[in-house]
C-alpha cells in the first residue's frame, strides 16, 4: 500500500511558478512510476508529466514541455513538478498517481492516487 500527498498548490499569478511535492509512504518508493495528472474545473482529468522509477525516463503533455519539470528523490521519497510560466489554463487541481507500470499516460494504469492540491493562476 502507497499513500501519496500532495503539496505546495496555492494562488499564483500568471508568468510565476510553483513547485508541487509528492510524499509517498512505503519502504518501495524506488520502485513506483510516479505521475501527475490535472483536472480543471468542467473538464476532463489530463496527463501533465511521468517519471519512470529510475528517474531515467520522463514523459511529457505536449503542451506543457518546456515549462514543466518532473524530478524524484528516493532518499525523500518525494516526487515533484516544478511548473514555470504559469498561465491562467494552468488552473486546475492537481494529482499525483503511483504505479508499478510505466504507463505513462493512461491513467488506469496508475495503482494509487494522492487527493489533489489546488493550483489557480491569476491573470
Amino acid at each position: 500500500q502507497v499513500q501519496l500527498v500532495e503539496s505546495g498548490g496555492g494562488l499564483v499569478q500568471a508568468g510565476g511558478s510553483l513547485r508541487l511535492s509528492c510524499a509517498a509512504s512505503g519502504r518501495t518508493f524506488s520502485t513506483y512510476a510516479f505521475g501527475w495528472f490535472r483536472q480543471a474545473p468542467g473538464k476532463e482529468r489530463e496527463f501533465v508529466a511521468a517519471i519512470r522509477w529510475s528517474g531515467s525516463s520522463t514523459n511529457y503533455a505536449d503542451s506543457l514541455k518546456g515549462r514543466f519539470t518532473i524530478a524524484r528523490d528516493d532518499a525523500k521519497n518525494t516526487v515533484y513538478l516544478q511548473m514555470n510560466s504559469l498561465k491562467a489554463e494552468d488552473t486546475a487541481v492537481y494529482y499525483c498517481a503511483a504505479g508499478r507500470t510505466y504507463g505513462p499516460r493512461v491513467a488506469e494504469i496508475y495503482d494509487y492516487w494522492g487527493q489533489g492540491t489546488l493550483v489557480t493562476v491569476s491573470s
